[in-house]
């Protein structure tokens, strides 16, 4: 018997702004929208954000729900996609930081892949975490308390990351295993 990936009654908020790498919001997004799951693009911009696809702009994504008009209670899951660009103008954001140590306190799944985990050092939930990124972040990761390990894909108490576009595959696997999963109650929060 197979495990379930029927995700109907789940919602899930996908955080991003201009700069997103295409593949990895939108593979996600239609992965977890054909398993059935409410799926969210949040920004802090209300009506569409531009994604980069590998060495160019790429195409636009619509935007359903401003950041500043949704509340974490309202979702059950957290998917932070990468690119340079996307995490580095989020990191400074506070709405977008606020959003993502909410997820974490309400211990809910939480999943970045490539740079995305940069989103996890500013949130102040890398340390202690085993976790992995895309490479060249390999350092902040460490420096920030984590134990980075490189996988394809890594769990550590409902948070979930990937290095790079090569890896959506088991990336999407899991966040829809954990979604399934539920809430970590075991999640250390400080």
């Amino acid at each position: 018997m197979g495990i379930s990936s029927d995700l109907t009654g789940k919602r899930i908020a996908i955080l991003a702004t201009d700069g997103f790498e295409q593949s990895e919001l939108l593979e996600p997004l239609n992965r977890l929208r054909a398993a059935g799951a409410i799926v969210d693009v949040v920004s802090p911009q209300d009506i569409e954000i531009r994604g980069w696809n590998k060495r160019d702009w790429g195409q636009a994504v619509a935007v359903d729900r401003k950041l500043a008009d949704v509340d974490a209670a309202e979702y059950d899951t957290l998917v932070l996609p990468g690119g340079q660009i996307n995490p580095d103008l989020l990191r400074v954001d506070a709405d977008a930081l606020s959003f993502i140590k909410a997820f974490y306190r309400a211990k809910k799944p939480i999943a970045a892949i490539c740079h995305a985990p940069w989103l996890l050092i500013e949130a102040g939930v890398a340390d202690g975490l085993k976790a992995t990124s895309y490479k060249s972040i390999k350092t902040d990761m460490i420096n920030a308390g984590a134990t980075w390990v490189d996988e394809a894909v890594v769990v550590d108490q409902g948070i979930i990351t990937s290095r790079n576009p090569g890896d959506l595959d088991a990336f999407c696997t899991k966040i829809i295993e954990e979604t399934l999963e539920g809430r970590h109650a075991k999640r250390r929060v400080a």
